[in-house]
């Protein structure tokens, strides 16, 4: 595996991830990294696989990773094919773009590749956010080897800002003919920076003042790792695969031995909080943590609410053993 960078900005502890690239099969270079567990702890709780969101980068992570490591679990991480320092997929690097939501698959099994190659401790676990959740419920779907699995605020279903989801796969149809599916789509997001457009009481994702701060400071620090609105592409391939998972039955739902946990923030926006609800309804295996007054993103929300999130999780990693 060959090394790559990790950013830290001024002030940072030494980073607690070792960076590194690996190729999917259809030659997509990705970056990976990993927390190793903290070496004080005699034992050895397993790996957590961490599936982002869209948009994020393996620095972000970086607290939440040591955060698990301190806790006595490895956690390998990665930038998604056309986002972070993984290769983007077209000549202009801004729009969040994919061709099809299968190719993030390819992904994962690099991931599964590179835990076996540094024999990475078992049982694994899977801590997936937002587009990181669709992502991981096709995988779980697609046998991914876990014991466990934890969703934060998983996309297992959208609503286009100002666009109805008809309009939506309209829009994206017709640009993907026109050849412009690789282009920003409306109510996606602009070509710049979300965390740097926004003001922080306007924002979805947070309401802790010093995280939002910390992600404002990243972004202007590493401007390569950011990215604008999603393309057409990406937007008429992630409403063709909410609808697919949507479709699955419930008997066909995958069961990890320690089951699943889903956490929904009261405030939450971004993703629909009824196609969660509903999944999580008709799902034996699952239990949903209601966090009220969280916005998106719980791992980088008040420290109340944090705390809540990253307790539930390792309980659950955990099984109860503590």
């Amino acid at each position: 595996m060959t090394p790559a960078s990790f950013h830290r900005l001024p002030g940072d502890p030494p980073a607690p991830a070792r960076a590194f690239w690996a190729r999917a099969e259809d030659g997509v270079r990705l970056r990976m990294a990993r927390w190793s567990p903290d070496e004080a702890r005699p034992e050895r709780r397993g790996t957590i696989f961490l599936f982002p969101g869209r948009t994020e980068y393996l620095e972000k992570y970086a607290a939440i990773g040591a955060a698990f490591a301190s806790h006595g679990f490895a956690v390998l991480g990665i930038d998604w094919r056309g986002q972070g320092m993984s290769d983007r997929l077209q000549a202009d690097p801004r729009p969040g773009h994919v061709v099809a939501f299968s190719d993030y698959q390819r992904d994962v099994v690099e991931m599964v590749v590179a835990a076996h190659e540094m024999d990475l401790p078992q049982p694994w676990h899977l801590l997936a956010h937002s587009m990181g959740g669709a992502i991981g419920l096709a995988a779980l779907l697609n046998d991914l080897p876990v014991r466990s699995a934890v969703f934060s605020a998983p996309m297992w279903g959208i609503v286009p800002r100002r666009l109805t989801r008809t309009v939506a796969n309209g829009l994206a149809l017709a640009a993907g003919r026109l050849g412009r599916s690789g282009m920003p789509a409306p109510g996606t997001g602009g070509r710049g920076s979300f965390v740097l457009d926004c003001a922080f009481n306007d924002n979805l994702l947070t309401g802790d003042g010093q995280s939002w701060g910390r992600l404002v400071a990243e972004a202007v620090a590493w401007p390569e790792l950011t990215l604008g609105g999603a393309s057409y592409g990406w937007l008429g391939a992630a409403l063709a695969e909410c609808a697919r998972l949507q479709a699955v039955p419930a008997a066909d739902m995958p069961t990890p031995e320690r089951g699943v946990l889903v956490s929904l923030g009261g405030l939450e926006r971004v993703v629909s909080p009824a196609a969660i609800r509903t999944r999580v309804a008709g799902w034996p295996a699952a239990r949903l943590l209601e966090v009220p007054g969280a916005r998106h993103e719980v791992m980088f929300e008040t420290p109340d609410r944090r705390d809540r999130f990253m307790q539930a999780a390792l309980d659950h990693f955990s099984g109860g053993d503590g």
